[in-house]
């Protein structure tokens, strides 16, 4: 019986679908990592052991570059991570504007190092950077559906809109710290990346087991690879939870005896770890006002060099933000 014109019509769409699925898998993929974090707090440093790059790092200037690239197989391109690190901690956050655009979003993901060695800029320097983030982060989705909560804590979980990870640095100093200040910073970075529905992991650049971990952290983000299924909540020990894995009933309420709790009318959960983190941990200024617009602190010639500056950091964004979207274009 001879095929009809339907059945003809189906097997070719059903070759089309094989040929475009085979011509997808041998194409190079290029996805983008976006790096921020505390100030100092070893961002380079990891980068660079997940890049398996044997080189001393430097201060992070601003907004810098770099890429990594990975084969897949003989004779198919090898995928390129676009890798964007912002340095200056909170300071720099405006220009988290110029690595997020609508043309990478769809293989767009974010880590965040904060550094461990030093409680006091946990929180400041975790909601500062992903609250601007995700702003930014939304406004470019306009309206774009974000990833879904994993329950059972949905309702009161606001996902992160593309795969975040969050990293604590220097583990190897904050191991060494009273055992309570370290039970209530480990419970508030469970509960913020709880929050977030993101991944977190405490890792060490002395450590090498710490730091095969946390590479295979970034090989996930960066080139799709296997991710990590180990899930440790214990306190003696580094956390390492994935996405999805952690629960508010098992973080537990803020365990701390310095505070009372009850007095810090809390709004929310999360107003009330704040609160808690503020008073045990005093929060260093964030927002400091600049002294260059204060008329007490007025110098013609310096103010005139500073106006300089100001000019060629905004050029900088503009020709970063130019550069980056001229590369999606060739690409």
């Amino acid at each position: 019986i001879s095929d009809t014109l339907w059945d003809l019509a189906a097997a070719e769409v059903r070759r089309r679908e094989s040929e475009d699925g085979y011509a997808e898998r041998n194409m190079a993929v290029e996805r983008t990592v976006f790096l921020m974090g505390s100030k100092a707090g070893g961002k380079t440093s990891i980068l660079f052991r997940c890049l398996d790059r044997d080189e001393p790092s430097k201060p992070t200037l601003a907004l810098e570059y770099t890429f990594g690239r990975r084969a897949r197989g003989h004779n198919i391109p090898k995928d390129i991570a676009h890798i964007w690190e912002l340095g200056g901690g909170t300071a720099l956050s405006d220009l988290v504007q110029i690595p997020i655009t609508s043309a990478n979003l769809k293989f767009l993901s974010v880590i965040l190092v904060v550094d461990l060695s030093k409680p006091n800029d946990l929180w400041g320097t975790t909601e500062k950077l992903l609250q601007t983030t995700q702003a930014h982060l939304e406004k470019t989705f306009s309206g774009a559906q974000k990833a879904q909560a994993a329950k059972p804590d949905k309702e009161l979980i606001s996902p992160f809109p593309v795969p975040l990870l969050i990293i604590g640095s220097k583990y190897d100093v904050f191991q060494d710290f009273d055992s309570d200040k370290k039970k209530l910073i480990a419970q508030m970075l469970r509960f913020v990346a709880h929050s977030y529905a993101a991944s977190l992991i405490f890792t060490s650049i002395k450590s090498v087991s710490l730091m095969s971990k946390t590479k295979t952290y970034f090989s996930h983000l960066a080139f799709d690879l296997d991710r990590v299924k180990t899930v440790s909540t214990d306190l003696t020990k580094p956390l390492i939870i994935p996405a999805g894995s952690d629960s508010f009933s098992q973080i537990g309420s803020p365990c701390t005896t310095d505070v009372d709790i009850i007095s810090l009318h809390a709004k929310n959960p999360k107003d009330l770890w704040k609160k808690i983190c503020e008073r045990v941990f005093p929060q260093e200024q964030q927002d400091l006002k600049d002294p260059a617009k204060d008329p007490q602190y007025k110098e013609p010639q310096i103010d005139a060099m500073r106006a300089q500056k100001d000019q060629e950091l905004e050029q900088y964004k503009r020709n970063a933000a130019k550069t980056w979207q001229g590369m999606h274009l060739e690409t």
